[in-house]
């Protein structure tokens, strides 16, 4: 465990969090930043509270939490806390990096990546953007005119950023994902249906499934269901009647893994997840969080669903209902599944990020360190 403040002289700086949407990717771009240029450090600066708060400090990763907030959704009073907060957060790290500074700052959203952003803007540190999602968020909109470039994980997010100087890259995933699959027709009985609610839940779905779940089953003998639940709602959930075949968890650490032995994944539709849907070849019902900012989640599973790669079922009247119904009739239907599976997509969004990143900064690495066989 890191708990000490990282040496951030000369280091790469990755920032982002608050939800696993915008913290793996940017553990994605730490891990081959780690490989191309093992002489550079990598440091992280995320938020106290979010994903990153849970991730980081068992890892391997030098990173300092701060005590900063987000501003949506909240009164006005709140707001100005959140806004003292900040701007505390990012004179503490202007006067660490006055001392030692970074070689560059890489910023994935979230509130957690303000301060170190807005440090690094001030100081004139080199700083780049990744915007994973088909909107950008309000910190990637404020800051992308000043930034170096702009990697984007979708073509429709480049006309949202005028005045920003855009690259499509696509999202980046962690190197568990750049490895080979099995194929989903290889998969033998028992069937497993994946349910990812995100890494902190989500209360909808949640209830849709358990409340859905005993009939599902009972008309699916080959079939199983292992759901991620989230922290909070499986201690809510945790003591409520299921059918023996529905395991229910708090957090899947190897999502690679899980996501290999489903047949099909029902998901939230944050960029990382449908990124790597692709990267493991496995087809999905996505359901959008109504509430995300600008729509991201819903435009992002229509964008993934145009690509024949996933069913969309949207919150609203009648939701469970809908939802059992798509699910039935997808166990039922092994050629849809497959069908929806499609070919997996090998992800190079690392290597184009870090290749971009070494021609403005004028650096070089290895190529046997910069990439591995399965992002050729």
């Amino acid at each position: 465990m890191r708990d000490a403040t990282p040496t951030f002289d000369g280091a790469l700086v990755l920032t982002g969090g608050g939800t696993g949407g915008h913290f793996f990717p940017a553990m994605a771009l730490a891990e081959g930043a780690r490989r191309r240029w093992p002489e550079h450090p990598v440091a992280f600066v995320g938020a106290r509270r979010g994903i990153e708060a849970r991730e980081l400090p068992g890892s391997v990763w030098p990173h300092l939490l701060l005590d900063v907030e987000g501003f949506l959704g909240r009164s006005p009073l709140r707001a100005a806390k959140s806004a003292w907060k900040l701007w505390r957060a990012t004179a503490r790290l202007k006067a660490l990096w006055r001392r030692g500074r970074p070689w560059a700052v890489i910023g994935t959203g979230g509130y957690g990546a303000a301060p170190a952003l807005l440090a690094a803007r001030a100081l004139g540190i080199p700083f780049f953007l990744h915007e994973s999602n088909a909107a950008p968020g309000a910190l990637v909109k404020l800051l992308a005119p000043r930034a170096r470039r702009v990697w984007c994980g979708l073509e429709a997010v480049r006309p949202l950023l005028p005045g920003a100087d855009c690259r499509v890259v696509g999202t980046p995933v962690r190197e568990a994902f750049l490895r080979d699959f099995r194929a989903v027709e290889t998969l033998e009985p028992p069937l497993r249906l994946l349910v990812l609610g995100g890494s902190g839940g989500a209360r909808a779905l949640n209830e849709a499934l358990l409340e859905g779940a005993p009939a599902l089953l009972a008309g699916a003998p080959d079939w199983e269901i292992l759901h991620q639940a989230g922290p909070v709602e499986f201690e809510r959930l945790k003591d409520r009647p299921r059918h023996a075949r529905h395991a229910l968890v708090p957090f899947i650490a190897r999502v690679d893994e899980a996501m290999e032995s489903a047949s099909l994944v029902l998901s939230r539709s944050g960029a990382s997840t449908c990124a790597e849907l692709k990267a493991v070849g496995r087809g999905a019902i996505l359901v959008p969080l109504p509430t995300s900012a600008n729509g991201h989640q819903r435009m992002n599973a229509l964008a993934l669903a145009s690509e024949g790669r996933a069913a969309v079922v949207e919150q609203g009247t009648d939701f469970p209902g809908r939802l059992q119904l798509a699910l039935r009739l997808l166990l039922a239907d092994g050629k849809a599944r497959q069908s929806l599976s499609g070919p997996r997509e090998p992800n190079r969004a690392v290597d184009l990020c870090l290749e971009d990143l070494a021609d403005y900064l004028g650096v070089r690495g290895s190529a046997s360190q910069a990439t591995t066989t399965d992002t050729k």
